[in-house]
This record gives structure tokens, sequence and C-alpha cells, in this order.
């Protein structure tokens, strides 16, 4: 078995233990098909106040940019898919932000996994990505085989479906490098058929202006009043074409305690909601990534669905 082989088992084999889903592995390269795609959606406003989404555009579709000589994307999958949801008579929260900030949980496993490396195979330089920087994680998972790019625009894998997050290693190492996965969407529109606001423009393209995570997490103005009645009483973020997606008929639980939600707030009503001062959103949010929209844009939006 060849150096290249050795070490890419080697850190599959890590990612595995470190409690990664699934990693699979593509050669930094430019993303040629992703960049006439990205052009035209950023060209027809569909990443609404998004400004961040047009800066480094050569930098998001091209790695090498980001990681002097880099050879390797190693796309990592965990799962977040929840033992318990909220109760119905609640405003909704996306399943993602139930517990701790993934982004702190992945990057202290992504350290663990550089460390790993440099200790096993040698000095590799590298960079850590958590949805933090111009990386396109949903086409490097998909070029890595971890899944396909569904009709809602969401990585998905037929055993798992949808409810993970993605996180990217970039290293300046030769390694294996796995195939894509065909995909598996077939004539089904569940997700288009599903999304309250329409956003699912057609298969495989979303309207970021109109979706509702969008509208509840990154717009910082007024919610538009043409999406009144429209929300699905989701207040933060937005699982609808998750939730009606066959494949995800599969969702297994996670087992990363960090995911885990603060007790009360899967007991909260919405009166509860309504009713939430700024000292039991601290309380309630403490580490999670619902801080993002601070307890100003939560409150807004729930008026919003009131």
């Amino acid at each position: 078995m060849g150096n290249i082989q050795k070490h890419t088992d080697l850190i599959k084999a890590e990612a595995k233990r470190l409690g990664f889903l699934s990693c699979g592995i593509s050669k930094a390269e430019f993303l040629e098909e992703e960049a006439p795609r990205l052009e035209q959606w950023l060209s027809k406003n569909m990443h609404g106040e998004m400004g961040y989404m047009e800066n480094h555009f050569d930098k998001r579709l091209d790695p090498r940019l980001l990681v002097d000589g880099a050879k390797s994307v190693i796309s990592l999958l965990l799962n977040y898919y929840p033992q318990v949801e909220q109760n119905d008579d609640s405003y909704k929260l996306s399943k993602y932000a139930y517990g701790q900030d993934y982004h702190h949980v992945i990057k202290t496993k992504l350290k663990l996994l550089q460390e790993f490396i440099t200790q096993e195979i040698g000095e590799v330089n590298g960079r850590a990505f958590v949805d933090s920087a111009p990386v396109l994680d949903k086409a490097w998972a998909a070029k890595s085989g971890l899944g396909w790019i569904g009709k809602h625009s969401n990585l998905l894998t037929q055993q798992v479906g949808s409810f993970y997050f993605i996180a990217e290693l970039i290293v300046d190492l030769d390694l294996e490098y796995d195939s894509r996965v065909t995909d598996h969407c077939g004539t089904c529109t569940a997700c288009l058929d599903a999304c309250p606001t329409q956003a699912i423009v057609e298969p495989y393209v979303v309207d970021g202006s109109k979706c509702i995570s969008y509208l509840t997490i990154e717009l910082k103005n007024q919610i538009p009043s043409d999406f009144r009645g429209k929300m699905d009483d989701w207040m933060f973020g937005c699982d609808v074409c998750q939730d009606v997606c066959p494949w995800n008929r599969f969702s297994k639980s996670h087992n990363e305690p960090l995911f885990n939600p603060h007790p009360d707030l899967l007991s909260m009503t919405k009166k509860d909601w309504e009713e939430i001062t700024e000292d039991v959103f601290k309380k309630v949010f403490q580490k999670s990534a619902v801080k993002r929209t601070k307890f100003s844009g939560l409150s807004r939006n729930i008026d919003f669905l009131k």
C-alpha cells in the first residue's frame, strides 16, 4: 500500500473516531461547474442582503487561493438530528440550532484532526473551514462523494438524509480522491411543493432572499410584509424542505452531547416565546448559534409571527 492510500485511510479512520458521520476527499482545483451557477445566482440577486456572498468570488471557486499549494479538500459531515423536538404549541427553531453553536463544536474536532495529521504524517500545511470563509461547502462535499445536491440545494445522502453540518480541511497533501455519487431525487418535488414562501424557484435553485432561514437570520431590516402569514411559525431558520424530504426518513439521532438542547427550550410554548426576556434568552441560548440573531432579532421574528 502506497503512502497516499495509507494517509487517506488514516485520516478517514480518525475522522470516524472523532465522531464525524463521514469523510470524503477531492482534489483541490477550480470548481468549473459551479462558477457559472454562482455567477448567475448572484446576478439575479438571489443572495438578498448577504453582500458577503459577492466577495472573494475567485476564492470561493479555487481552494488553492485559500491555502498555498493546496492539493486536497477533506470534506466532513457531522450529524445534528435531534432525539426530541419542540412541542407542537411553539414557534419553531431550526433543529441545527437546538444545542451549542456548531462552529465551536466542529472547529474543536477539526483542530484535533489537524493535530493527528501532523503527528502521524508530518508537517502538513492546512486550514479548517466551518461555514466561516468563502468555501462552497456543499459543492466540495458532493465532489467528494458524500452525497448529491438535492432539489432544495442541500446535500443529500441516501443512508442518512440531510440533517448534518459540512466542514472542510484544505491541505497541501496528496490523498486518494473519492468520486461523485449519482442524484437520487428522481421526479420527487416534495421540497418545492412544501416550501412556505416558494423560495425554491425551480429544481436545484433557491432564491435566498425568499428563504425563511434568510428572513429570520440574515436579514437585518424588517421582514417584508408580503411574507406575513407565510412563515409557518418559524422564528429562527426553517427545516420544511428537509422535513418533507423522503430521504430524511433515514435520519438517526446524533450522539453529540453538546448538541443536546437546553432543557427549557423544548418545553416553551408560543406564550413563553412571546413573553421571553433578555435574561431567559441569554440562559437558553448561552452558547447557541441563535445568538447571531440577538435578542432583538428573535423578538422581531416572534412579533412578525404573532
